[in-house]
C-alpha cells in the first residue's frame, strides 16, 4: 500500500484532528479483524502468535487486540517472547558474519520450552512463563509468572520469531498474525518515504527516548536487525492468517519533530549519514502535526511516550 504526500498534506492543513481520527479508525478496523479471527479460532486453539520486525508496533497492537477481546467478553493474556531468551555460551552462541553474537537469531531463545508451553496451554495445563533479566543476561525463574488458560480465554505470544516454523510446526491450529509498517509515501510516482524508513524512525526515536541509545547506536544495530528480518522473520509472514499494516498516514508529520533533530546530530563520518540526510530532507516535505494533538491512544505513543 502507498499513501500520497499531496493527500496527506492537504488533510493536515484542512483538519489534522479529523485526519488522525480517520487513520486510527482504519488501524482499529484491523484490530477488530484480528479479534474476529481469534474468537472464531479460540475453541480450536487458545494460542495467538503475533510476529513482525522491529518498529512494527507489536506491543501496542497486542494490547489493543486484548482490549477488543475483553470488550467482547474474551479474557486474554499477553506474553513477551523476549522472556524466553536464554543465557548463551560464547563458544556455541549463534554468530553474525562479522563474528558478533547474533542477537536476532531464533537460537537465542528457548525454542523447546516455547513449544512445550504452547502444548500445555492448549491442553489447559499450567505453565511458568519465565522472566529474563537482560541487565544480567540470565533467566530468573523466581520472577516467573504462572499461567493457565481457561475456557473463553486466549494468550497472545508477541515476538519477532513468533511465526518461525521451528515453533509453529507442532501448532498449526494457533492463530497467526504478522504486523509491519509496510506502506510507503509517494509524491505521484516519486518515492518520498520508504516503509523501512518509518520503522527506522520509530526505532531511532524509541531508542533515544527510552533506551539511552543515540541514533548512531541505533544505526550500528540496524544493519544486523535488517539482516535478521530477511533471514528469520520475513520468510514466515506468508504463514500468517492476517497481514497487518501498522503504518499510519499521519505518522511522518508527527515523528519528524522528534526524529529530525536527533538525526541531524549524527556525524557526517557515519556510514549511513547520506541516507539519514535523505530522510531529514523528506521530513521537510510534510506539513507538520503538533505531537501534543495526537490521540491519547495512538500507536505512536509506543515510540514517543
Amino acid at each position: 500500500m502507498a499513501y500520497q504526500l499531496q493527500e496527506i498534506n492537504a488533510a493536515v492543513r484542512s483538519d489534522p484532528i479529523a485526519f488522525m481520527a480517520a487513520c486510527d479508525a482504519r488501524y482499529n478496523q484491523e484490530i477488530a479483524r484480528c479479534a474476529d479471527l481469534i474468537c472464531k479460532n479460540m475453541a480450536q486453539c487458545p494460542v495467538v502468535l503475533l510476529s513482525g520486525p522491529s518498529g512494527s508496533g507489536k506491543t501496542t497492537t497486542a494490547m489493543k487486540i486484548r482490549q477488543e477481546l475483553e470488550r467482547r467478553g474474551v479474557g486474554s493474556y499477553a506474553v513477551s517472547m523476549d522472556d524466553y531468551f536464554v543465557r548463551q555460551n560464547p563458544k556455541t552462541a549463534p554468530r553474525t558474519p562479522e563474528g558478533d553474537i547474533d542477537y536476532e537469531s531464533p537460537r537465542m531463545m528457548d525454542l523447546k520450552l516455547l513449544d512445550e508451553h504452547f502444548t500445555k496451554l492448549t491442553k489447559g495445563e499450567w505453565v511458568l512463563v519465565p522472566h529474563f533479566e537482560f541487565s544480567r543476561q540470565m533467566r530468573n525463574d523466581s520472577k516467573g509468572t504462572p499461567l493457565k488458560v481457561s475456557k473463553d480465554e486466549v494468550v497472545i505470544f508477541e515476538g519477532i520469531h513468533a511465526l518461525n516454523t521451528e515453533l509453529t510446526r507442532n501448532h498449526e491450529d494457533a492463530t497467526r498474525i504478522y504486523i509491519s509498517a509496510r506502506s510507503c509515501i509517494m509524491d505521484l510516482s516519486e518515492m518520498v518515504f520508504k516503509g523501512t524508513w518509518m520503522r527506522l524512525t520509530r526505532r531511532a526515536v524509541r531508542d533515544y527516548n527510552f533506551r539511552g541509545t543515540d541514533v548512531e547506536g541505533t544505526l550500528e544495530m540496524w544493519g544486523n536487525v535488517r539482516r535478521g528480518e530477511k533471514l528469520y522473520i520475513s520468510p514466515y509472514k506468508h504463514t500468517a492468517h492476517i497481514l497487518f499494516d501498522s503504518a499510519l498516514a499521519y505518522e511522518v508529520s508527527v515523528m519528524a519533530s522528534y526524529a529530525k533533530p536527533i538525526m541531524q546530530a549524527v556525524s557526517p563520518d557515519n556510514d549511513r549519514w547520506s541516507e539519514l540526510m535523505e530522510m531529514v530532507s523528506a521530513f521537510d516535505r510534510f506539513v507538520p502535526i503538533d505531537p501534543a494533538t495526537i490521540p491519547a491512544d495512538s500507536l505512536l505513543h509506543e515510540f514517543i511516550g
